[in-house]
């Protein structure tokens, strides 16, 4: 049966990711989006939010009197806590998380103190790693509309000047978490807090940059305190109110590691064929003799077409491999089969009688 079926829309939640600078307006961009999207779909439940920074006190009033909901808040920097809060949240639920990079610092830290390390070094980012994917699973994966902040970090990369010496420079911006994270959300903005010129005491200005739209709608456009208006033609596009699957986790590979015929089983049964190969042969022709060498020799060239043991061992598959070691076996009891000669037969085995053109035993 096909793994392949008929595309369809299956991403019915908004995974919106928004970074910055501190005071860039990612709070209060996130509760206008957060307000317009439970307007937008008529939710009847109330707004949760994972607070890392007590960015909750200052917006719970406003959201309380527009959805009638009081905030629903957890104040915790614990990892742990954001997956354990993540499982609590009722399915079609609006999520908050800010900041997210207070989640990827608490886990290294909890890491370090819990091994008893003085720093991490590169082997400690694969547990890491795979705790922190019990959060994107769920990111990805769960039936709630998540709003995640993360604080902005510098991107670096060699630059090559004109005389093509290169030069490590920043290069731009990234939220400050784990590296892939800014993969995850299907919409992905970068905010920033300008002046609207240069007179002091001019507005300041909440700028967002769209940098990721997966729908490429409004991808890389630019809005001044933006709303929830402002991202509503990629929420548009969503399966909103309809099924969710982003991706099948319980499909998994496991089984390949037990197949014998797939990567590192196959390497070690080709090698065990080879030894049993090796093994069959010195059986018939053990002595280190010019005669038993070139036997070997015909011998491998009988069984396999070849008399190069570097050719079988490393270029022949394992079912031929399985094929010639049976020959092999064949050959080897055939030669140590135990021979019958008359005094061996039974004693009172009964005579043949001959009864016209027929023999008849008696």
């Amino acid at each position: 049966m096909s793994i392949f079926e008929d595309a369809k829309p299956e991403m019915a939640f908004l995974k919106l990711g928004i970074y910055g600078e501190a005071g860039t307006g990612k709070t209060f961009t996130t509760t206008r989006v957060a307000l317009g999207l439970h307007a937008f779909i008529k939710s009847e439940l109330p707004i949760y939010f994972l607070d890392t920074e007590t960015g909750s006190d200052f917006v719970r009033e406003k959201i309380k009197a527009a959805t009638g909901f009081t905030l629903k808040v957890t104040k915790t920097r614990a990892f742990s806590d954001l997956v354990k809060g993540l499982d609590e949240i009722p399915a079609g639920a609006i999520v908050i998380i800010d900041s997210i990079t207070h989640y990827w610092t608490e886990i290294m830290e909890s890491y370090r103190k819990k091994n008893n390390l003085s720093r991490l070094s590169l082997n400690h980012w694969i547990p890491i790693k795979a705790m922190w994917s019990e959060f994107t699973d769920r990111f990805v994966n769960s039936k709630l509309h998540i709003i995640l902040c993360g604080r902005s970090a510098d991107k670096w990369g060699d630059v090559e000047d004109e005389n093509g010496v290169k030069e490590l420079k920043k290069i731009g911006t990234k939220m400050r978490t784990e590296g892939q994270m800014a993969y995850e959300p299907s919409l992905l903005v970068e905010m920033e807090l300008i002046q609207s010129s240069a007179r002091i005491g001019s507005d300041l200005i909440h700028r967002a940059y769209v940098r990721k739209d997966r729908f490429d709608i409004i991808n890389g456009q630019v809005f001044d305190d933006p709303g929830f208006e402002s991202f509503l033609p990629h929420i548009q596009l969503l399966n909103l109110g309809g099924e969710h699957r982003a991706l099948d986790m319980d499909r998994n590979s496991q089984a390949m590691f037990d197949d014998p015929n797939i990567g590192e089983k196959r390497a070690l049964n080709k090698e065990i064929l080879c030894e049993k190969i090796a093994n069959e042969i010195k059986k018939l022709y053990p002595a280190q003799t010019e005669k038993d060498k070139a036997e070997r020799v015909k011998l491998m060239e009988e069984v396999f077409g070849t008399n190069s043991w570097t050719e079988i061992s490393t270029l022949f598959k394992n079912d031929r491999l399985a094929i010639g070691l049976a020959d092999l076996q064949a050959r080897v009891n055939l030669a140590f089969a135990p021979s019958t000669s008359p005094a061996d037969e039974p004693k009172d085995k009964p005579e043949a009688v001959k009864v016209g053109k027929k023999e008849k035993k008696s």
